[in-house]
């Protein structure tokens, strides 16, 4: 079944809030998806962001970002006044993500919002503690500790606390519990908007793919819960870190610096942090984007202190045998494997053997040599074709910037012309592709060049931070793109 949809991020819709969110600019988009006949939604990860703001580096595997909750929801039940969410400064640019001031005001607005929800929601509340038992708790003892301590990372914490004293932990428990029950609460109200956004896409015949990154960071709360899971010695420091070596995308490599799992003891006990894990990404969406799959074949291990990721080498994965277990564990789930980076024979044997579709990204395509495995007449059903990726610039900025050479081999491969222009011709390459499915980010559709682009590899700064307009996805644009989607058998 041909199928197509758009990548954007929850974060990059339009609010008065500084940020974009689970609420009414979420069940718009969804609609203008519908209109555009997409049967498909894809996000980045959902995670509680840290420092840096990636979506990619995390507090918590499991936790939702409690920037995307939406204040007018919670005014609508009465849990704010208009004046609490609107006299804050959330920032001047709205095509700009301000995570200071997200930072700075955020989690005031939310406790004023619990305090006010005090004795409501108790057995629902209840129910959601539950249901949520294997990690729920110490993320938001993790993230009390985190406020109590003024942010600092866990390794910085008093040692019977970084090392889970019994006792300790009991004490402070106690003695942070009205923060330790604002953090679960917080959870509470995430899960329950997105099940209303999720139910509202379904309603609409969308779907949503979402990401899961394959490494935490080390200031998480599932390194300090589950340190017998990671790459750490005696004192739970990282003996050596992920990364990726030195590609078309930084000549250094990326040092991406995460602790890397401990794959002999997950093995040991089934996996049970990563079962736990992918089950609750399949509570979030309906096809899981496997971020770095090839790290499951082998990985890069950075000696820990490096400045670059030069001197890693590559490891071993846990390959087919973790393969088996989750497909033995979830014989329904809709997985895209995020082959790309450095594929080795073994890699793509380990994506063919595990039945997931892999990705073909055009912007990797057209080297003036002619000979790139990403060329369309090299792609096959079972695979994902994408423009590119929250990693790559959008299509107007790739056309702008790459070599004339690869450029005019482009246009004569795809038949470009003026009429059309560069962008358009991209999307149509991508939509009449073999592929069974084709991913556009949404900024290709709106032919928004550099200023646009969600992620710069091995850059700190600007990342994450695109937002568009209000007003930027019109009916006109709808049914452009329901148009062609319709023409190349794709339309829902």
């Amino acid at each position: 079944m041909r199928e197509s949809g758009i990548i954007m991020h929850i974060t990059s819709l339009p609010s008065r809030h500084g940020v974009g969110t689970l609420g009414q600019a979420a069940h718009d988009f969804v609609d203008f998806l519908a209109a555009a006949r997409q049967s498909y939604w894809e996000i980045l990860p959902l995670g509680h962001t840290g420092c840096g703001d990636s979506p990619y580096q995390t507090f918590s595997a499991f936790a939702g970002n409690p920037y995307l909750i939406d204040l007018d929801l919670l005014v609508g039940e009465g849990l704010l006044t208009r004046s609490e969410v609107e006299d804050v400064d959330w920032g001047a640019d709205p095509a700009r993500v301000d995570y200071g001031r997200l930072w700075e005001h955020r989690f005031a607005v939310l406790r004023t919002s619990f305090k006010r929800a005090a004795g409501r929601d108790v057995q629902a509340m209840k129910d959601f503690t539950r249901e949520n038992v294997y990690w729920l708790s110490d993320y938001a003892l993790f993230m009390a500790l985190k406020m109590h301590f003024g942010g600092a990372p866990w390794t910085e914490w008093p040692d019977a606390l970084r090392l889970r004293e019994s006792a300790e932990l009991n004490r402070t428990r106690a003695a942070l519990r009205e923060d330790v029950e604002f953090f679960m609460w917080v959870q509470y109200i995430f899960f329950r908007q997105w099940r209303t956004l999720r139910g509202y896409a379904h309603s609409k015949h969308v779907q949503i793919i979402g990401d899961v990154p394959i490494y935490v960071p080390l200031d998480s709360a599932d390194v300090w819960a589950h340190p017998e899971y990671f790459q750490l010695d005696s004192d739970r420091r990282p003996k050596c870190v992920a990364g990726v070596p030195p590609d078309y995308f930084c000549a250094d490599g990326q040092l991406w610096g995460n602790p890397l799992y401990d794959w002999k003891r997950m093995r040991s006990d089934g996996y049970v942090w990563w079962l736990k894990r992918i089950a609750a990404a399949g509570k979030l969406f309906d096809v899981i984007r496997f971020d770095h799959f090839r790290g499951l074949d082998s990985y890069w291990s950075v000696p820990a202190g490096d400045k670059t990721a030069v001197n890693g080498q590559w490891i071993e994965g846990p390959g087919s045998h973790f393969i088996y277990a989750i497909k033995t564990a979830f014989p329904q789930l809709r997985l895209i494997a995020e082959d790309l980076g450095l594929l080795t024979e073994s890699v793509r044997s380990l994506r063919r053997s595990s039945g997931f579709p892999g990705m073909k990204v055009l912007e990797f395509a057209f080297d003036a040599g002619g000979d790139s495995y990403y060329l369309p007449h090299r792609h096959w059903k079972d695979s994902v074709c994408f423009t590119g990726t929250h990693d790559n610039a959008p299509l107007k900025q790739f056309v702008a910037e790459m070599p004339d050479a690869d450029r005019e081999f482009m246009t004569k491969y795809l038949g470009l012309n003026e009429a059309e222009g560069y962008v358009w011709g991209l999307l149509r390459a991508g939509m009449c592709s073999v592929c069974d499915m084709f991913i556009a980010q949404m900024q290709d559709y709106l032919e928004l060049g550099a200023q646009a682009r969600m992620n710069q590899p091995g850059t700190v700064g600007e990342n994450w931070r695109w937002r568009i307009l209000p007003g930027a996805l019109t009916p006109e644009l709808a049914a452009r793109i329901a148009s062609m989607t319709k023409m190349y058998g794709r339309a829902r």
